[in-house]
């Protein structure tokens, strides 16, 4: 799947693949959901084996190498740090999944933190999907702080698998910009959301045709 421009609007195009990273939601069901995925892989054992209170190393016979290598694994899996003290505390399953929750909330703080100096305006509109429930469309705009982004992602799930979401930035956000925002949004589109994004002008009319690539 690509992005391209058409009338100054970004879309997705579903033959070919896609040029900026989509990431997955980090909500926290599906963190524990990837946590058990890389264990039972990293462990060699059943993901359903893995109870809240399975001593990793009574239970599941981790040593302290594959202690360290889930560690590493972990920090690719979610872009975080895992310090070797902070893994050295860790005995049950349990212990593991809080421990990464604890470490992608700080991680979240600090990208906020950053994102909340150079955040630009965007404007929101969701469109409910035909015959669902919610009552007509919800308009939102604010700095696109990973806070934000988050909060937009959570009413266009409410909103229903086939929703729109119809997003509009100031003219002179750069195609960096824009790709940070597909970054915080693209995700959507795993859930039936259709993802909209357009590059506001003076006029109102397209003044550029752009394909954005992944360096």
């Amino acid at each position: 799947m690509s992005l391209w421009w058409a009338s100054n609007m970004l879309r997705f195009d579903d033959d070919a693949p896609l040029a900026v990273t989509v990431p997955t939601r980090r909500r926290p069901a599906a963190v524990e959901r990837r946590v058990r995925r890389v264990v039972a892989d990293q462990l060699g054992v059943d993901a359903e084996d893995l109870a809240p209170d399975v001593s990793l190393s009574d239970d599941l016979a981790a040593d302290s190498l594959d202690f360290v290598e889930l560690g590493l694994r972990l920090e690719d899996e979610f872009g975080i740090e895992v310090p070797a003290t902070v893994i050295d505390e860790v005995r049950t399953y349990r212990n593991l999944v809080d421990c990464v929750h604890a470490l992608t909330r700080e991680h979240r703080g600090a990208q906020r933190a950053a994102a909340s100096d150079k955040a630009f305006r965007v404007s929101v509109q969701i469109v409910p999907a035909p015959g669902h429930g919610t009552a007509g469309k919800l308009w939102r705009a604010g700095p696109l702080t990973p806070y934000f982004a988050e909060t937009i992602g959570e009413d266009a799930l409410r909103a229903g698998a086939g929703a729109r979401l119809e997003v509009s930035v100031p003219s002179e956000v750069d195609d960096a910009g824009l790709r940070r925002l597909v970054d915080e949004l693209g995700w959507l589109r795993t859930r039936e959301i259709q993802l909209s994004i357009r590059r506001e002008t003076d006029h109102g009319s397209a003044r550029e045709s752009i394909r954005p690539h992944a360096a």
